[in-house]
């Protein structure tokens, strides 16, 4: 390294910060966003006891920053096809207005519980395997919810298999304590249905209320 030599009066001096670090460019999901050529999707079959025509759910994602450290996977556009034309009309603006959402970017989760949480006047229905769901509209939102977790914008609060172990031999013991046969795929029918999964998978045991689907215990 050279030396530099100083033929002048110093009057001041300062200390030269380091530059910091320049962001990489992350591309994210906006309003103006142009919808590329080609999208990978998913669809979903929801069959309902309302009528006798199921309803295909498509959902279809962009991939942003592909190939660097910040790759993601994020919805662009929801379609519903249904051969049952008495839903159309409120079905399209739906999807429109989910696309809407989809496409204006930030966390597009809460779509999910807004989804779920509307409930048909006329009452719900019980899909198989004992999960209630309280409206047509409820469903959809479980099918993208079901697709959110597909792409990792939710993460899946899935049992162990040590917890499910530990369910089973509770459903197992209380079947045989109240003489109940039954599929073994399934929840004992005398089972109550519980507010956290919305399944018909809630036994009392010891003073327990414990929910064989999700885990879900409350004593007292």
């Amino acid at each position: 390294m050279n030396a530099k030599v100083i033929d002048k009066k110093i009057t001041g001096f300062s200390i030269k910060k380091p530059e910091p670090a320049k962001e990489p460019d992350i591309e994210r999901m906006h309003e103006k966003f142009e919808r590329p050529e080609t999208l990978e999707g998913s669809t979903y079959k929801i069959k309902t006891p309302l009528s006798d025509h199921a309803l295909y759910i498509t959902i279809n994602d962009v991939v942003l920053n592909p190939g660097t450290d910040h790759e993601v996977r994020r919805p662009f556009e929801i379609f519903i096809n249904s051969k049952n034309l008495e839903h159309f009309q409120w079905v399209v603006a739906l999807t429109r207005v989910i696309s809407a959402v989809f496409r204006k970017g930030g966390d597009v989760t809460f779509l999910v519980e807004e989804l779920k949480a509307v409930f048909d006047p006329q009452g719900g229905y019980f899909k198989s395997g004992g999960r209630f769901m309280p409206s047509l509209v409820a469903e959809i939102g479980d099918a993208i919810e079901t697709h959110m977790k597909r792409i990792g914008l939710i993460q899946d609060e899935a049992l162990s298999e040590a917890q499910r172990e530990v369910l089973k031999e509770k459903q197992v013991e209380y079947e045989q304590k109240h003489h109940i046969e039954h599929g073994s795929d399934e929840f004992p029918p005398t089972a109550t249905l519980c507010l956290k999964c919305h399944t018909k998978a809630v036994i009392i045991m010891d003073g327990c209320k414990t929910c064989l689907n999700c885990g879900a215990s409350k004593c007292g």
